[in-house]
C-alpha cells in the first residue's frame, strides 16, 4: 500500500505542475484561459500576477511530495511520509477550499484533490 500511496501522491504532484505551467507560464494563452474559464487575453493580463504567484504555490507542494518520495528511495521514511502528508494534504485542503467557496468549479477542485486523498488514504493504510 506504501507504493500505491507513494504513486498516487506522485500522480498528484504532476498534476500540480501542470497547473504551475497553466498558471505561471502559460495563463495568457488559449488553453489556458479555456481552461480556467477567462474568455479575453485583457482578463487574463489582469489576473497574470496573481495566476503567476498561485502557480508557484502549486509548484511549491508538487515539490513537497517529490522530496518526500525521494527521501522514501533513501529508506527515510518518516521524513519521506511526513513531506508526502504535508504537500498532499495542502492539496486536499486547498482543493476543498475551491469546492466550498466556488460549486460551480466542482470538477477542477475534484481533480485537485481526489488524486492525493487517496494517496493520503493508501500511504496511512500502508505504514
Amino acid at each position: 500500500m506504501v507504493i500505491a500511496g507513494l504513486v498516487l501522491a506522485g500522480i498528484a504532484g504532476l498534476i500540480h505542475v501542470y497547473i504551475f505551467y497553466l498558471e505561471s507560464i502559460a495563463w495568457t494563452g488559449d488553453r489556458a484561459r479555456a481552461i480556467f474559464g477567462i474568455a479575453s487575453r485583457e482578463r487574463a493580463e489582469m489576473t497574470r500576477e496573481l495566476a503567476f504567484n498561485q502557480g508557484f504555490y502549486n509548484l511549491f507542494l508538487a515539490v513537497t511530495i517529490a522530496v518526500g518520495i525521494a527521501a522514501f528511495a533513501v529508506d527515510s521514511r518518516i521524513v519521506g511520509a511526513t513531506l508526502v502528508f504535508v504537500g498532499a494534504g495542502s492539496m486536499v485542503a486547498a482543493g476543498l477550499v475551491l469546492l466550498v467557496s466556488t460549486p460551480s468549479k466542482a470538477n477542477a477542485a475534484l481533480k485537485q484533490l481526489v488524486p492525493p486523498l487517496l494517496g493520503i488514504i493508501a500511504l496511512a493504510i500502508g505504514l
